[in-house]
């Protein structure tokens, strides 16, 4: 049994996320870049959290080590109740397929799938029998106003369609924690407030917890919670007076 199959020790005040003095340096060359800087960090349970700060700050690198993408260089991160570094390889892909779901500001759903088949994939993968699949995806499809879309394939879909299809598939395998870099980033901005308030209102009614990366504002408005980030640094993390308004 691997460390992701045994149910995790923790508290019942243990954050979703806790990181304790993480670094993270990149090599390019002999030249090493910083791009975490001492990050301690805590998000708890069904927060939606905002990540901003500019271009290069670090952002996406942190979301990386949270979704255990990558580890860090130096210092502690667990993740719902599991510590990340303890995991051997194995594990840590059954953790991100298992625990985490990813949304990406370009989709990335598979171009000769349809919009039902792109949301099956994890539930496959995880062994999920057929008709088991059938029943989440058509939940799944109805959660995100998609219905009449099942049997497009992205090529058939708008933006905004194609990421609800993101948001449906980081959901299948209904993770504890949900990690969403950019994602309204290539939608008009109409679409990205549709995007936000669907985003919002599972975060209210479904308590999921979620982490968005975005350099906008507006964006960010949508958040309960929002950190800064410079330089590789979190610089404040503070809930936000007019959380929500995003979505109104």
């Amino acid at each position: 049994m691997s460390p992701v199959d045994t149910p995790p020790t923790r508290t019942a005040d243990e954050p979703m996320v806790r990181l304790e003095g993480v670094h993270k340096v990149y090599m390019t060359g002999r030249v090493p870049v910083r791009a975490l800087v001492d990050v301690t960090l805590d998000i708890p349970r069904g927060e939606f959290v905002a990540v901003m700060g500019p271009s290069g700050c670090g952002k996406s690198t942190l979301l990386n080590i949270i979704g255990a993408i990558d580890l860090p260089t130096q210092g502690r991160v667990r993740v719902a109740g599991v510590d990340l570094l303890g995991l051997t390889d194995d594990a840590l892909s059954d953790f991100r397929r298992d625990r985490v779901g990813f949304v990406y500001q370009f989709y990335n759903l598979i171009p000769s799938l349809t919009a039902a088949e792109n949301i099956e994939l994890p539930l496959a993968f995880k062994g999920i029998n057929g008709a088991a699949r059938a029943a989440r995806v058509a939940e799944l499809l109805r959660l995100v106003g998609l219905e009449d879309r099942a049997d497009h394939t992205p090529s058939l879909l708008s933006g905004g369609e194609q990421q609800r299809v993101a948001i449906a598939r980081a959901l299948a395998n209904e993770p504890d924690l949900v990690l969403l870099d950019e994602p309204t980033g290539d939608l008009d901005r109409t679409t990205g407030a549709a995007i936000l308030s669907l985003l919002s209102e599972l975060n209210r009614e479904r308590g999921v917890t979620l982490v968005l990366v975005s350099h906008d504002p507006t964006v960010a408005a949508s958040a309960r919670r929002r950190v800064l980030m410079v330089d590789g640094r979190v610089v404040s993390s503070d809930i936000a007076d007019d959380a929500g308004k995003g979505d109104r």
